[in-house]
């Protein structure tokens, strides 16, 4: 995140969960359907409310359940997240309600960011987001005011071509109003699944060691190569979304997939599958034969989360303990022992000892150097960084001072999606998740009472364009897009405003990733999965 980014790497919360809702003065709540995606954090969010006299503003094209608690709901159109942002900062300065002591003392770069944002005048930002002036006053205005404000956020500022720029907006926002470094403050992304903060602090990223060392440093190649007894070089990796291009040049023969599903995750996803059946060979392991394991050629069963020994890292960058409850079923096992066989098939001596590869994390990962299980066990986890064994942790980062020594402000302009509504696909389609389901419902779908409550895809569309279609509710609808079409069922829904439809990515019997477009975030490679054009018809 702008000046930030050093030490959050690939996106980590500033501030404990507890910490940024019920201490905050004002929670500002954006591109994440809380409630939905994040349960647990939402109700915190309800305590600050309801117990706390916290504020509430919520930012989203949809009416999430959290717009119920809210003082202020602002449903700008799917996109255009920097000009609402630089809408929020053009009303601060005009109204002086930037922290000026902490800018002079703590950033760089004021002055060419307000040159930027003066020109997003309320009447401007109105006429690029839908958002009426005078909320988008009355909003700013409250966040500006506040003592301590907190910013969450999910993947609906991260998922677009300007998902980067949208996050340096938002760190921005915080810089200029002292809200980075202090309790009930802070910039804090609401990760996915539970373990994927430990999966990119172990090095789950293409371009980063553990511990977000890069991997074009001599010094680190050669650390690691110290440590690990083998040659390492400086050529950093590809993403996920690299794969189709690399399979049709020829440059990827191959895959070993760990707990992913990307036949069912991949945007533009019918291309995605063209390219997974020229692969010459895949491996999956994962914990249930799902989408992508039926393409597999070699299926490895692993144990789930209650089936092994180790740690996972949450949300707000606690490392805690994960214990063994129950033996794994028939030949499944532990994801550490098969790869410590396969290490040993290769003629590589791995431990297969989760104990014994965290003290080997805690010796390369300089956020982990003081983390033990003993302390884990000591103090229910222990947030990074803690560099030595006197250190407790630190549940809120930057308190001192911004990592990289100042935060840098960033000015940044707006810029369109890369797909906007035309003739002939006059709708937007913006996907997300359902509180039932989770992610590519591998596990939730299993669930009969989930099953239950939530059995069936279907695409939300406000009433007055359903009419227009002559779509009544539960009707069967073929959605389309540059890149395929899906059949689902259409759910005539007043949380979407006129214009914008809502579909969810659970379903295989109607993959809604048929439909979303493939193009990247230049900086983040993120896929624009909130936006992508398309038509609806009766079935």
């Amino acid at each position: 995140m702008a000046g930030l980014a050093a030490t959050l790497g690939s996106g980590a919360m500033t501030n404990s969960i507890k910490d940024c809702t019920t201490k905050a003065d004002v929670i500002l709540v954006t591109g994440s359907n809380t409630s939905e995606c994040h349960p647990i954090i939402a109700n915190y969010i309800r305590e600050a409310v309801m117990k706390h006299g916290t504020k509430l503003i919520v930012v989203d094209p949809k009416r999430i359940d959290l717009v119920d608690y809210a003082d202020i709901w602002l449903q700008p159109k799917p996109g255009n997240n920097i000009a609402w942002i630089n809408g929020f900062m053009n009303v601060i300065i005009n109204n002086n309600l930037q922290d000026d002591a902490y800018i002079n003392e703590r950033t760089e770069g004021f002055d060419r960011l307000k040159e930027v944002v003066l020109k997003y005048t309320p009447e401007e930002v109105a006429k690029i987001t839908g958002i009426p002036q005078d909320k988008l006053i009355k909003a700013a205005t409250l966040y500006g005011k506040a003592e301590k404000a907190s910013i969450l956020y999910a993947m609906g500022i991260t998922q677009h071509t300007t998902g980067t720029d949208n996050v340096k907006s938002l760190s921005n926002l915080a810089l200029i109003t002292g809200n980075i470094g202090k309790e009930g403050a802070g910039v804090n992304p609401l990760r996915g699944q539970n373990n994927v903060q430990g999966a990119c602090d172990m090095g789950g990223l293409p371009n980063v060691y553990p511990g977000y060392q890069p991997v074009d440093s001599e010094e680190n190649c050669s650390k690691f190569s110290e440590v690990w007894g083998s040659s390492c070089n400086l050529k950093k990796g590809r993403p996920l979304t690299d794969i189709p291009e690399m399979v049709e040049k020829g440059e990827l023969k191959a895959l070993y997939i760990m707990g992913e599903n990307p036949m069912l995750s991949e945007p533009d996803l019918s291309h995605a599958e063209h390219a997974f059946d020229k692969l010459d060979f895949i491996v999956v392991q994962d914990i249930f034969f799902t989408e992508t394991a039926q393409k597999a050629d070699v299926v490895l069963p692993a144990a789930c989360f209650a089936e092994k020994e180790g740690t996972f890292t949450n949300t707000e960058r606690r490392v805690q303990r994960v214990r063994k409850a129950v033996n794994a079923p028939g030949d499944a096992k532990e994801d550490i022992l098969i790869l410590s066989m396969l290490a040993s098939k290769l003629g590589a001596n791995f431990s297969d000892d989760a104990q014994k590869v965290f003290e080997e994390i805690r010796k390369v990962t300089p956020q982990y150097a003081g983390i033990s299980y003993s302390k884990i066990e000591a103090n229910d986890g222990v947030c990074w960084p803690c560099p030595d064994e006197e250190h407790q942790g630190t549940p809120v980062l930057h308190t001192a001072k911004i990592a990289r020594g100042k935060g840098l402000l960033v000015p940044i302009e707006n810029r369109a999606p890369k797909e906007l509504a035309d003739k002939e696909y006059p709708f937007i389609l913006t996907t997300g998740r359902r509180y039932e389901h989770y992610h590519t419902a591998t596990m939730t779908r299993r669930a009969k009472a989930l099953n239950y409550y939530s059995p069936s895809p279907a695409l939300e569309i406000n009433p007055s364009d359903a009419k227009k279609l002559g779509i009544s509710d539960g009707e069967k609808i073929v959605v389309s897009s540059r890149r395929g079409s899906v059949s689902t069922n259409a759910k005539i829904s007043n949380k979407v405003s006129e214009g914008v439809v809502f579909g969810c990515f659970h379903f295989s019997e109607s993959a809604i990733n048929r439909l979303t477009n493939s193009v990247l975030d230049p900086v983040a490679g993120i896929p624009e999965y909130k936006v992508c054009a398309v038509n609806i018809k009766k079935a």
